[in-house]
């Protein structure tokens, strides 16, 4: 653990006494759970022994997550990020017992459901605890008070992006600081500007003001930033971070048209490194999909027979849809949806879908809404050419407009294009190309931060939007 103030460290160790009660509760819990529903497996268990697995389980959990940093008095880190350090925590924990308790403490009896059932119960209090206490600033952990660095054009788009309380939850922005260079017409218009100049007194000015985080947002670099101070800062453990970096943290998106080649060159990169996850990637989408079909064919039985019924009248109407799209790596394939417009909706050519566009039918609406007429697209992911999760693969007529008028937007390309995505759940559809500017940043930060955890969210949140009908 990082040192800090006494008042820091006064947190932390009440953190750690909270989730050390949490955790041992659970324990208790859990031999409850495993008594009323394995009560056939059940072995009833020495008090003394019962509290040392316990203790034990708990002291290990503690202390894992004391190795990752889980009671640092600065971590900034994602929600995400805190559930991984959870997840690990709780897996050493749960494998150090049973390497004990197997080769040991042999004399320890209880039921085989106790400790899987201990730890699973255990990383859901623990995230549930780290979302009240960051959410709410209890303790004033995960919140962190930061200064920016210009006030100029760049430094405008925290003002313009960030400007709901609720944007801000994590950090406590104290302001921020014209330098030379700076398009001021276009700044900062309404945040409180601190007028320090860039030397001593602004070291000083960190000092004393307890600064956990400088972000650089200035519109001119080169000749305007106090790199030894900067320098500085980092030994002193103050936070030094891109304007880039800290919108990509705070906001789950890339500002596309804020990137610069270097930036891109020295970031994490676009490409997966869990060679695991990409090893199994056709392997999860099937098995996914195959448990999808078996909830949903009725649906998709009944939706089919609906739209057959709709227009029985007009020769040559199909209940689906096919359409060339761009997928993996630029190559085209054709997707497959339940047809949800009118039969001539493109006579005049390829259109921008919208939210309330007139081509789509009566039936068009109800599946749009809950998502089904994007079941059919099933056959896509078994096929392989599409995933449960990745970005909405785009038209090729679309796309080539796009290309020319958007940086990067090709790099959405990198990974296969999916059902569900980061972008569709943070965005409307895209009618336009400043939409797909937008949409464009969401898609970057999912190619970025590819992940388990990430597909799991994301996936979640669509089952969410799904039932309560709130489709984009």
């Amino acid at each position: 653990m990082s040192f800090g103030s006494k008042k820091e460290i006064r947190r932390s160790n009440i953190l750690m006494a909270l989730e050390i009660m949490i955790v041992a509760y659970i324990g208790y819990l859990s031999s409850v759970l495993v008594k009323h529903f394995f009560s056939t497996s059940f072995v009833e268990v020495a008090l003394s022994d019962f509290i040392t697995q316990v203790s034990l389980f708990t002291a290990l959990v503690i202390v894992a997550a004391l190795s990752v940093g889980l009671y640092e008095s600065k971590l900034r880190e994602t929600y995400r990020g805190i559930i991984r350090r959870i997840f690990v925590s709780v897996a050493i924990g749960y494998f150090v017992v049973e390497v004990l308790t197997s080769s040991i403490l042999t004399g320890i009896q209880i039921s085989q459901y106790y400790l899987p059932i201990y730890a699973a119960l255990t990383i859901v209090a623990l995230s549930i605890f780290r979302y009240f206490i960051n959410r709410l600033g209890i303790l004033g952990l995960g919140q962190s008070k930061i200064i920016v660095i210009g006030a100029g054009e760049r430094a405008s788009i925290i003002e313009k992006r960030m400007r709901r309380e609720v944007d801000r939850f994590g950090f406590e922005l104290l302001g921020f600081v014209p330098i030379p260079g700076d398009n001021r017409e276009e700044g900062i218009q309404n945040e409180r500007l601190i007028h320090v100049k860039i030397d001593e007194n602004f070291r000083n000015f960190i000092t004393d003001n307890d600064i956990d985080e400088v972000v650089i947002a200035c519109d001119q670099r080169r000749g305007t930033l106090p790199v030894e101070i900067l320098f500085d800062c980092r030994l002193r453990g103050v936070g030094v971070t891109d304007l880039l970096d800290f919108m990509e943290r705070e906001t789950g998106q890339i500002v596309v048209n804020l990137m610069y080649p270097s930036w891109v060159i020295y970031s994490n990169g676009f490409s997966s490194q869990n060679h695991l996850r990409d090893a199994l990637d056709y392997s999860i989408n099937c098995v996914l999909a195959s448990l999808v079909l078996l909830l949903t064919w009725p649906v998709m039985l009944i939706t089919a027979a609906i739209i057959f019924f709709e227009d029985i009248k007009v020769k040559g109407a199909s209940v689906f849809y096919k359409q060339e799209r761009v997928g993996l790596n630029g190559k085209l394939f054709k997707i497959i949806k339940f047809r949800s417009m009118k039969l001539d909706a493109e006579k005049d050519g390829a259109k921008w879908a919208t939210t309330n566009d007139t081509r789509v039918t009566k039936v068009g609406n109800f599946i749009r809404k809950y998502r089904i007429d994007e079941l059919p697209q099933l056959l896509n992911v078994f096929r392989g050419e599409m995933s449960f999760i990745g970005p909405r693969p785009e038209r090729p007529q679309f796309v080539e407009q796009l290309i020319r008028d958007i940086p990067y937007y090709n790099q959405r390309h990198n990974v296969k294009p999916g059902l569900a995505g980061w972008a569709q759940l943070n965005y409307p559809y895209g009618a336009s190309v400043e939409d797909s500017m937008e949409k464009l940043k969401f898609d970057l930060y999912y190619v970025k931060h590819q992940s388990l955890m990430l597909d799991i969210l994301i996936l979640i949140r669509t089952v969410e939007v799904v039932l309560f009908g709130k489709g984009r």
